[in-house]
């Protein structure tokens, strides 16, 4: 079989082989499609659950204020601050000249508080709060959509950083061997030795936790994953007669690890990177549920779990926090599998 071409991309048999152990793998192919399928639609978070319209009608003109922040003045109100589209007397004032709103199907925000509840918060689900609220009257199915990308982007971007900085180091250590990778592993076993969640306390105590916080303290932990695994790779292959013919042409020794070697090295990075994508999303939830995490008022699902804990009279908040976790950790366990199929050398193209 020779290579081709798939919109302008070249395939390789290796790869046709690989695709095909991935879609042999059912139970992987079908929750990664639906995996995508749902972080795909909570990236356009916006357009489903917000508190502004999508597009306002008013007096011949049109107006988008999900992206663009109209004062209440645009539409003949009295203040200069962004208008409140939820408001009856903004809504009066955009109908009366003959204008409307076309609102998602959603008008709730993460951050939304509902003020006409017929009962106390955190109140049951109804026609108006799908998944009911939380403690604070917020809806709790617009918080599970943000609060899933941004799990979904948490684990995503530290899984992707973990790994080219895991990666990296393996690689060097790898293929200079010596002293060099001796001192390296001590160093790597004393800093897998401290205890990562009281330094987050301590780090929770001194500075305020956010997204950026979060990500950069929690990846000074997480990079070691994959140092072994690359390591290991690189010493095996950096005496094969390739690698000795490229250093005697005269090849970089650079150009010698991340042009001939690396790609041995990607399929066990490819094959754990799912599971650093889980532990990343776990550990957010769990650094949520424990108060030292981001911000008070984030779209959280660890802290919609602690909302659950706390409330036991509203048994909407901890299921649906937790049926939501469940489905997102056991899709994405599923399709590592599939990955694991895919570039597993035992299993043939049939």
């Amino acid at each position: 079989m020779s290579d081709r071409r798939v919109l302008g991309v070249r395939i390789t048999p290796l790869d046709e082989r690989r695709w095909h152990n991935f879609k042999r793998n059912r139970r992987g192919y079908w929750s990664a499609i639906l995996f995508t399928i749902l972080f795909l639609a909570s990236l356009c978070a916006e357009f489903i659950a917000n508190d502004k319209p999508l597009l306002v009608s008013f007096d011949g003109g049109l107006y988008m204020p999900v992206f663009v922040a109209y004062p209440e003045t645009t539409f003949g109100g009295d203040f200069e601050t962004e208008a409140e589209y939820r408001d009856p007397f903004v809504a009066e004032l955009i109908e009366e000249n003959g204008g409307w709103m076309l609102w998602p199907p959603i008008r709730y925000s993460y951050r939304t508080i509902n003020k006409d509840l017929p009962v106390p918060a955190p109140a049951p689900p109804s026609a108006e709060n799908w998944f009911g609220t939380d403690d604070q009257g917020r809806d709790v199915l617009a918080r599970l959509i943000y609060g899933y990308r941004l799990s979904v982007v948490f684990g995503i971007l530290l899984a992707v950083a973990s790994s080219i900085i895991g990666v990296a180091a393996g690689a060097v250590q790898g293929y200079y061997g010596g002293w060099l990778d001796l001192i390296a592993q001590r160093v790597i076993e004393i800093w897998e030795g401290l205890p990562a969640l009281y330094i987050l306390i301590i780090f929770s105590a001194v500075i305020v936790p956010g997204f950026w916080t979060l990500l950069g303290i929690l990846l000074l932990f997480s990079w070691t994953a994959l140092v072994a695994v690359v390591r290991a790779e690189f010493l095996r292959a950096r005496n094969f007669d390739y690698v000795r013919a490229a250093r005697a042409l005269g090849v970089s020794n650079t150009k010698i690890m991340f042009r001939h070697l690396l790609p041995n090295a990607m399929v066990a990075t490819l094959t754990f990177l799912p599971y650093i994508l889980t532990g990343a999303i776990t550990s957010l939830t769990s650094l949520d549920f424990l108060g030292l995490g981001l911000p008070p008022g984030s779209p959280s699902l660890g802290e919609l779990l602690a909302q659950g804990k706390n409330n036991l009279q509203a048994p909407w908040l901890g299921f649906t926090a937790f049926a939501v976790i469940s489905i997102m950790l056991t899709l994405a366990v599923f399709m590592q599998e599939a990955v694991r199929d895919a570039f597993d050398p035992r299993k043939t193209f049939q």
